[in-house]
């Protein structure tokens, strides 16, 4: 049989990679590197008239208007400082519903009418853009031949440069929307929900007493995880390089049963990249933190300190880009698909999340006798009935088609969105559901046995990692997140639906003529009671689980396709339209948006089998076939004993594999009515044959000779580093 060339160039390629050095953290320290390349707060108070600082500071702390003349100063400024860093463009950066990245580059250079030109940027420049809106996706809002939008300056996330060898662009994080004034992206429902959980969070304390409150902000902390491969492998593997996650491939003879994968030693080569992505972040002012092996082969993670959402929702962005970009430079290729391999763990993106302020500090902070503090409860009350009442909108925010298998696998949270207190934090809204909570589960202590080893602090309770809303200390931890998508959408659906339910808690205490304590502990005993279904300390993954929670009236919904209605519900419109973040129409756009992004994906991923079933998996098959037909034959010429028991079972896979091709290329043909419809068409009837198809190559793959196959095979790209 033919060799597959590519193949076979690909494992060299791989297995013969050397890593050269090319950042040098012992010449040239980490925190040396730190934000280098953001305009940030040290450079705007030595870039800055005294005045301007103060108004800019102003605006950014406290959601003021910046005071009028102040923005050319400031755009000089940025000027000044980007072209003495070899800048030649800028650039407005913003988040379309596309959940990637956009951005439209400008030269600072302006002829001067005199031959020559000259560096300009002014305030309009930097507050306002111009890019074309018609090809960006808006379910409905935009009509192609209505192209105008406009981005508007985020003053709240910093500027900053992106590095070339040929020169630097200055980046403008901007919001995006039309010409009617409708949000067209992510980031903006974002800063509407932050403003909106501001607003609400102080009316909360000041019931509580304080003065002089500070701006109060959601804070959040992605965790990424993601696989590294061999980039030669990715070339050769249309259905990775297409639509992100491999569509056949058999079980290799090792996965991740030995779990010798998870935080086990990193190899040279991706700890040579992981030295450069992280520089690179560094001086992007992105604060990560953590690295380390995951649990299936080829599988990492890269996790920042938590830091103001909005912020982090814009570095979540630039760390993608900065993984994906990097890896090419050391030969591998970044996949950020929730589930680029079957049958073995897929990648999310789990997104702490917490808020407070400068003067009150962290709001979901318990102490160390969280029944006693009342402030606390309150706040973590609210959480509990925001999750309870608004879970189906947590799980429409990270729908997708490759996030579809992920949720619910043994790796992942179950669609089913429930909350873990832990053992102390559930004991006390117990408690409070009978009254008043008395007693706190206290920490400890823990002794090893061994004199040399420390007294470890022992906390009052464990964690959950089947849980898809943990409580994990002083924040709270979304673990549905998809791997590849942007924070925005969940940050700004989080943001919501605390904002309405302190807003729910505010309003009782505020119309209280008794004792205030008596007043909010009324309201506690009410939450606990009315919302304490959604609280749950077990397995997540156990099919037991599963009947309780039906039982209990949580929503179990298990595709896209059942949890993207909710974007545009009646409770849904009715909370983001009360506090401003987004209108019914653009819900609804949204919700559109979302059913269709899901039918391009399956019908791209339905593409791409034919294409390679055809041109690939079927020729080599019937390859086989002949040589084992006409060895039977030439045994029998022989005189011999032919065995046919292979050629039959090959036989009849490809037979198998023809019939279910024809039924997939009539079930292609399909055409709905509506997004919607389409969108049940192919996660009903259309992705159930692509998983019969890739049965039946997965099996030939098993019995034809190694030497023909002809793409990289699942212990080539997992195990080949």
């Amino acid at each position: 049989m033919s060799v597959s060339p590519s193949r076979l160039a690909a494992i060299s390629a791989a297995n013969n990679y050397r890593t050269s050095k090319t950042v040098a953290f012992t010449e040239s320290h980490s925190a040396g590197l730190f934000g280098k390349n953001v305009f940030n707060d040290k450079i705007m108070q030595q870039r800055l008239p005294k005045a301007a600082y103060k108004s800019l500071r102003k605006t950014i702390d406290t959601g003021a208007v910046l005071e009028a003349g102040v923005l050319d100063i400031v755009a000089t400024a940025i000027k000044d400082w980007a072209l003495e860093h070899s800048a030649t463009h800028y650039a407005h950066v913003f988040q379309p519903l596309t959940g990637i990245t956009a951005e439209k580059h400008d030269s600072f250079l302006e002829p001067d009418g005199r031959g020559g030109a000259i560096a300009e940027f002014s305030g309009k420049q930097l507050a306002q853009g111009e890019p074309d809106a018609s090809s960006f996706p808006s379910g409905g809002i935009r009509a192609t031949f209505e192209a105008r939008g406009y981005t508007a300056w985020d003053v709240t996330s910093p500027c900053y440069l992106i590095e070339n060898a040929n020169g630097n662009t200055l980046c403008i994080p901007t919001a995006f929307v039309s010409w009617t004034g409708e949000a067209l992206d992510l980031k903006t429902p974002v800063l509407r929900s932050m403003k909106a959980l501001d607003q609400q969070a102080r009316r909360i304390l000041k019931l509580f007493g304080h003065q002089n409150i500070a701006m109060i902000t959601a804070t959040a902390g992605p965790e990424q995880e993601y696989f590294l491969i061999d980039r030669n492998f990715y070339l050769n593997r249309p259905d990775l390089l297409t639509a992100g996650r491999t569509l056949f491939g058999a079980k290799p003879p090792k996965g991740q049963e030995f779990e010798d994968q998870y935080f086990g030693v990193i190899p040279d080569r991706v700890l040579a990249f992981m030295h450069e992505a992280e520089a690179e972040l560094y001086s992007l002012g992105v604060p990560v933190k953590t690295r380390h092996n995951e649990v299936a082969p080829s599988q990492y993670e890269i996790a920042p300190i938590y830091e103001n959402a909005n912020i982090a929702a814009d570095h979540q962005q630039l760390l993608m880009i900065t993984l994906k970009r990097v890896a090419r430079k050391y030969g591998l290729e970044c996949l950020l698909h929730e589930k680029p391999f079957a049958g073995v763990n897929g990648s999310g993106k789990h997104l702490n999340w917490s808020l407070g302020n400068a003067t009150q500090g962290n709001l979901l902070e318990p102490g160390n006798t969280p029944h006693q503090n009342m402030q606390f409860l309150v706040f973590c009350a609210a959480v509990i009935r925001a999750v309870h009442r608004h879970g189906a909108l947590l799980r429409a925010m990270v729908a997708s088609a490759s996030n579809d298998h992920r949720l619910g696998a043994n790796e992942a949270p179950p669609a089913i969105i429930s909350i873990f207190l832990g053992e102390q934090l559930a004991d006390v809204f117990e408690q409070l559901k009978k009254g008043k909570a008395k007693t706190s589960k206290a920490a400890g202590t823990m002794h090893l046995g061994v004199d040399t080893l420390p007294v470890l602090m022992r906390d009052a309770g464990d964690r959950n990692r089947t849980s898809p809303f943990a409580f994990t200390g002083n924040k709270f931890e979304y673990r549905a997140v998809a791997a590849n998508q942007s924070i925005a959408a969940p940050l700004a659906a989080l943001n919501t639906i605390m904002a309405e339910s302190l807003d729910y808690i505010a309003t009782k205490l505020e119309k209280t003529k008794g004792k205030f304590e008596d007043a909010v502990q009324a309201v506690l005993t009410e939450i606990a009671k009315e919302h304490s279904a959604v609280i749950f300390n077990g397995n997540g993954y156990s099919e037991e689980w599963h009947k309780e929670a039906a039982k209990r009236g949580l929503p179990n919904l298990k595709t896209t396709v059942d949890a993207v209605p909710v974007i545009a519900s009646k409770t849904t419109v009715e909370a983001y339209e009360k506090f401003g973040v987004l209108t019914k129409r653009e819900l609804e756009a949204r919700r559109d948006i979302a059913f269709e992004q899901y039918v391009k994906a399956v019908m791209v991923e339905a593409n791409i089998v034919i294409e390679l079933v055809n041109t690939k998996y079927l020729p080599t098959a019937l390859r086989y076939q002949t040589e084992l037909a006409q060895n039977v034959a030439a045994l029998k010429a022989a005189g011999a004993k032919g065995d046919a028991k292979l050629l039959d079972k090959v036989t009849k896979l490809i037979g198998d594999l023809h019939e279910a091709m024809d039924a997939l290329v009539e079930l292609r043909g399909h055409h709905a009515k509506s997004l919607e419809d389409e969108a049940a068409h192919l996660c009903h009837e259309v992705l159930p044959q692509l998983v019969e198809i890739r049965k039946t190559v997965d099996a030939l793959e098993a019995v034809c000779p190694d030497e023909s196959w002809p793409m990289p095979t699942y212990e080539e790209m997992l195990f080949i580093k």
